[in-house]
């Protein structure tokens, strides 16, 4: 059996404890083992190096340098990594050895809460097979920072409404990569829980993280 690894906490505004709950159902369903964490010190214990799949929702917040390089070499070996949003992509701002495992950093989101588009860049990848090529979506439009190794699956355009400087940016909204033998994947949309209801953000999030779990 697989086993996946949930750790929440951090800012409350991304609904942490709903969203590991989501992602609790979903691996149960899923055929996986779960264990569910609410301290970053678990990312240092050996025994994530033997997990098939490592959830983080934890915006903002801190983590000891050696934990997060436990986390980068346990990724490394083969544990998948998969989330969404800040939870994933803002966590642990001042920590280098998270970031470069992650393939990307929030920076800003013009606008706060608006409406944009989601394009989808890789339509036969089976994350994307059935999603819309272009789909409408109500939430924060991230401008990230980005490593230029991931593999990108859908992008959004910037109009420049919110911030001029940004107009026609396309900026990855899902993306890919391989991290030594470890597969990570990330969407940044997801502000808030209900998000998940019936979207295809939903769809894409809980294949992305079938896809990076390691059998």
């Amino acid at each position: 059996m697989r086993s996946a690894f949930i750790v929440w906490g951090g800012w409350s505004g991304h609904d942490p404890e709903e969203c590991a709950a989501i992602y609790r159902r979903w691996l149960h369903e899923d055929g996986f083992s779960v264990r569910v964490e609410t301290d970053t010190a678990v990312f240092g214990d050996p025994s994530i190096h033997d997990l098939s799949l490592i959830v983080p929702i934890f915006t903002m917040s801190k983590i000891e340098r050696e934990h997060a390089q436990n986390f980068a070499k346990a990724v490394e070996g083969g544990v998948g990594v998969g989330g969404h949003h800040g939870g994933m992509s803002d966590a642990f701002r001042d920590s280098v050895d998270y970031q470069f495992v992650i393939g990307g950093q929030w920076g800003a989101h013009p606008g706060n809460i608006i409406d944009y588009t989601v394009d989808v860049a890789k339509p036969d990848d089976p994350i994307m097979q059935g999603i819309p090529a272009s789909f409408p979506y109500h939430s924060e439009q991230y401008s990230m920072h980005m490593d230029p190794s991931v593999e990108v699956l859908a992008t959004t355009t910037f109009s420049g409404e919110n911030a001029p400087w940004t107009k026609g940016v396309v900026m990855p909204v899902v993306w890919k990569r391989r991290y030594g033998a470890g597969k990570v994947f990330h969407c940044t949309l997801g502000h808030r829980a209900a998000e998940f209801e019936g979207t295809e953000m939903a769809t894409i999030v809980r294949r992305g993280i079938n896809w990076a779990a390691r059998d």
